[in-house]
């Protein structure tokens, strides 16, 4: 049998604090195999991210390995000397992480960073470095990758930076890649794109990888093997198409419960509490508080991992049955005839000579939920502050409850956002981190003049599931799931009837994000309230809105009832990004035209054109592949309740079998 490239021993971690010690890793065994990808899952505070920094000896400050072995090519790094350690590291392992920008130097040109490692490590020339680093960025799929090589980080967009930063990490041609969350600030077609390139090198180069992520579709798609870890342990491990098959633990069961693509209903499962603090000493299974299944026999001793070759730590495992199937997704009653809350006619915005959005048109009735769609640098967000007030189109009309909001004076919009509120993705950042969260709750209400404003806060916390003793403690001192509850509430505060969630949930893990987006569509029924959903992962739009709208640099090629849009998508980018969208179910049944013949997937290559100088007529036509000469002349929204931009429409699939929520 061929000897693992990298294998864990009882790994304990540990990070000093003020009131004693967190200890992230208890006992984490794990082997990675040579050329093998292992996934790494869990929830926020799991341990994947410190197992990874043991590895590569990143920890934070106070963070250091207490016990165990980490043995790399049949050597025990801990035993090494330190010169020898930092060379292995440098050279045979590379690791990519979350964030590129933060990552990356900001003071220093892109061929420079990229060539660092090979002249510390291989001590080559400045020439010669250069020269290897621009071939490298040529193998990430750089374009341009002479010019690039000038450009400093912030002169590119996010998916430019992490192919940068896999460059620096693949410069000495490691044998082992980590790649710690690499996707999650990006929007889906970069994210297939960044996976693609990483699967790729993986077969070029011969090297593992450990890829570690809470998007269980990204794990479905990319690794051989699957590690579930829970409070500092590993739970759960298994062969990848056999642990998604047929979880055995608990805990597993929970998490792929919780994904908008699982939900047959009208809720997600939500799992309830918060994980283990882990400075306390803890007994008997990590998760049985927070366990449906739980018994006094789970909590009297700590529970170790057994099986062959798939292995959890469970009394009470789950079935070992099939849980990929193929999900029935119950379609929504079609609105009621009823005046448009918002009512949104040939938006324009343009900043200079940029085209930011370009004649945007649609309607959100009252209690209704839509969805805006499409990749980072589209407009939607755009849109999102034009319609709550917070910026003034260049063209177009922007009604809230039959009142142009466009040409209102300062004192008519403070008013006007009594009706609008907008809920931010990063609930911290649009937080002043000195006020304590009375002071954030109270402030909408002192500038509109509310009275009665503690019996206000207290009904905003009963309403989002907050305690009264938040109200005293900084943003600081949140998680991002509390965080998120906090900013719902002050968007609560002023009874609106619309309020627009800018990626309310895309930061947040899915068990958080289950919780956040049922009490959404808990208040939305119980206050009667419109939303605008701007998201680009599409499993949870399709799960919120009731109808999408799919926007493409500044212009809306598609708009319709969610479930048909998913899965009838008529316009090619929208199938594009369908396609792109990682799923943990299996293909069991094939998606099919009309007339019968199996439906082509649809991915999109390259960057977004620029919004300085977008593309004549269809301005998806520079990247699809329908496109012909036709495609020069814009083409306009056609249809009735489902419309379509595009001079080649996807003729309707049709599913052998029960229709899916993701064929």
């Amino acid at each position: 049998m061929t000897e693992p490239l990298l294998e864990l021993r009882d790994l304990d971690t540990e990070i000093a604090v003020r009131r004693g010690a967190v200890h992230a890793l208890d006992g984490v065994s794990l082997r990675v195999m040579p050329g093998e990808t292992l996934g790494i899952v869990g929830e926020s505070g799991s341990g994947k991210t410190m197992t990874a920094l043991s590895i590569m000896g990143l920890l934070p400050s106070g963070g250091r390995v207490t016990g165990g072995e980490i043995l790399f090519e049949g050597r025990d790094l801990r035993s090494l000397p330190p010169d020898e350690v930092r060379r292995i590291r440098g050279v045979r392992m590379g690791m990519v992480f979350q964030d590129p920008f933060t990552s990356l130097n900001p003071t220093m040109r892109i061929g420079a960073q990229v060539a660092e490692p090979l002249r510390v490590h291989e001590k080559a020339g400045r020439a010669e470095a250069r020269e290897r680093a621009v071939e490298i960025l040529r193998r990430v799929g750089m374009p341009r990758p002479d010019r690039i090589a000038g450009n400093y980080p912030h002169e590119l967009s996010g998916g430019m930076r992490q192919r940068v930063a896999i460059a620096m990490a693949l410069s000495c041609s490691p044998r082992l890649l980590i790649a710690d969350e690499p996707t999650t600030a990006l929007d889906v077609t970069t994210q297939r794109q960044i996976l693609e390139l990483i699967d790729d090198l993986r077969e070029e180069l011969g090297m593992a990888v450990i890829l570690v992520t809470h998007d269980l579709g990204v794990i479905a798609g990319r690794a051989d093997r699957v590690a579930v870890m829970y409070a500092g342990r590993v739970v759960e491990t298994a062969a990848t198409r056999e642990l998604f098959r047929a979880p055995r633990h608990r805990y597993t069961e929970a998490l792929l419960e919780s994904l908008p693509e699982a939900a047959d209903g009208e809720r997600l499962y939500s799992i309830p509490g918060l994980p283990p603090d882990l400075s306390q000493p803890l007994t008997g299974c990590r998760f049985a508080p927070r366990c449906r299944h739980v018994t006094d026999e789970c909590r009297a001793a700590d529970i170790p991992l057994t099986g062959d070759t798939h292995q959890f730590a469970c009394l009470h495992p789950a079935a070992n049955q099939d849980q990929l199937h193929a999900r029935v997704r119950p379609e929504r009653a079609p609105a009621a005839e009823r005046p448009p809350l918002l009512s949104i006619r040939g938006l324009v915005k343009n900043y200079g000579q940029v085209s930011a959005v370009a004649d945007v048109s649609f309607d959100v009735a009252p209690g209704e939920t839509f969805g805006l769609v499409g990749e980072s640098g589209c407009g939607k967000s755009t849109v999102g502050r034009l319609a709550v007030g917070l910026e003034r189109p260049s063209a177009g009309r922007i009604t809230l409850d039959g009142t142009d909001i466009a040409g209102l004076s300062g004192r008519e919009r403070r008013r006007m956002h009594r009706q609008v509120q907008l809920m931010f993705q990063d609930s911290y950042a649009a937080m002043n981190p000195r006020m304590r969260v009375d002071a954030i709750l109270a402030e909408p209400l002192e500038i509109q003049k509310v009275g009665d404003r503690r019996a206000r806060i207290d009904t905003l916390l009963d309403q989002v599931g907050l305690s009264r003793q938040v109200l005293e403690r900084y943003p600081h001192e949140f998680s991002g799931g509390q965080l998120q509850r906090i900013g719902l509430a002050r968007s609560l505060a002023l009874h609106p009837r619309l309020i627009v969630g800018d990626e309310p949930v895309s930061a947040l893990d899915v068990s958080i994000q289950a919780q956040v987006l049922n009490l959404m569509r808990d208040l939305q029924q119980e206050l009667g309230l419109a939303y605008v959903f701007i998201s680009h992962d599409l499993s949870v739009v399709d799960y919120m809105a009731d109808r999408i709208g799919v926007m493409y640099l500044g212009k809306l090629v598609e708009v319709g009832p969610a479930g048909d849009v998913v899965r009838n998508a008529r316009h090619p980018y929208t199938r594009a990004l369908i396609d792109a969208v990682p799923t943990i179910d299996a293909p069991t049944v094939e998606g099919l035209t009309a007339d019968g013949r199996a439906r082509e997937r649809i991915a999109i290559e390259g960057e977004l054109p620029s919004a300085l100088n977008p593309p004549t007529g269809c301005r998806f036509r520079t990247r699809c592949p329908l496109a012909a000469e036709i495609c020069e002349t814009e083409p306009p929204l056609t249809g009735d309740t489902h419309q379509v931009a595009c001079h080649f429409p996807l003729r309707p699939a049709r599913a052998s079998g029960a229709e899916v929520a993701h064929q």
